[in-house]
């Protein structure tokens, strides 16, 4: 399990454990948060296609999926 801070994620480096159309690194670009002020979603971007999408922060924490940093 990756353990970060969420308020810190903006512009966090991120590589994908299985990469998909040779999409392997990533940056967050941007968070989305609830009327509460709660992190929702973080907006990914590849470094490879500049390609974004949106994604609930917790699939971050999946060490299986995703890794901290630029590996």
């Amino acid at each position: 399990m990756n353990r970060f801070n969420p308020a810190k994620l903006r512009l966090s480096k991120w590589t994908a454990c299985e990469p998909r159309n040779r999409e392997k690194h990533f940056l967050v670009i941007d968070l989305q948060h609830d009327e509460a002020g709660v992190l929702q979603q973080v907006e990914l971007q590849a470094v490879y296609s500049l390609r974004s999408e949106w994604l609930d922060w917790r699939q971050l924490r999946d060490s299986q999926r995703w890794r901290m940093g630029w590996h």
